[in-house]
Formats: C-alpha cells, sequence, structure tokens
C-alpha cells in the first residue's frame, strides 16, 4: 500500500496541514494529531525511540503514521486504514469512524 497520498489526507483532515497543531484538549498533537500512546505503540513495534513532543515535526509524525498504518492496516484498503487511524487497531470496525472516512475520501 502506498501510504503517501493517504497520510496527506489524514494531515488535511487532521490539522489542515498545522504542524503545531493541539487538539483533544492538548493530548493530540502535530499534524497528524497523535496521542503519545500511538507513540508508545509505535516505539514497541518498531524498536524507536520517538517522543509524543517530536510529532510535531512533519517528518517523525508522518514515520510514526506509516509505521502504526503498516501494522495494523496492512493489506487493507484506504477506508479501514483511515478508519484505523481515527479509532485505534479495530477502527475500521467502528461506525463511530465512518464520518472520519467520509471526511478524509474528500481528499483523496
Amino acid at each position: 500500500m502506498n501510504l503517501g497520498p493517504l497520510i496527506a489526507a489524514l494531515i488535511t483532515v487532521e490539522s489542515n496541514g498545522r504542524d503545531n497543531a493541539i487538539g483533544d484538549a492538548g493530548l493530540a498533537i502535530g499534524a497528524l494529531q497523535i496521542h503519545k500512546a500511538v507513540v508508545v505503540d509505535v516505539n514497541r513495534i518498531a524498536g524507536t525511540s520517538y517522543t509524543h513532543q517530536q510529532m510535531t515535526n512533519r517528518i517523525a509524525a508522518r514515520k510514526v503514521c506509516e509505521i502504526y498504518l503498516s501494522r495494523y492496516a496492512a493489506g487493507k484498503s484506504n477506508e479501514e486504514a483511515a478508519r484505523i487511524w481515527n479509532g485505534g487497531p479495530t477502527g475500521h470496525r467502528k461506525s463511530a469512524t465512518v464520518s472520519y472516512w467520509n471526511k478524509v475520501k474528500k481528499h483523496l
């Protein structure tokens, strides 16, 4: 799966391209609105040492997103991958993530 176009769409939906965006009452940061738990999970999966504070760096945030989706959305469609990004590893099965996908697909 080529994640580049999908991640670009996620960035647009999550932050409108703002690397310094802060959301979810301060818990999600950066262009991809990454939570600390995602960083911890990616570090466990890939043996990396990213920090949550680094997620305001576009390159680091994109890499974290790539690792996360490569793990949890391997072999899945763009819709499933976007919904996993929004709702966690089982996000593609949650009805609450459908509206998120509807936003993302407008930017693909």
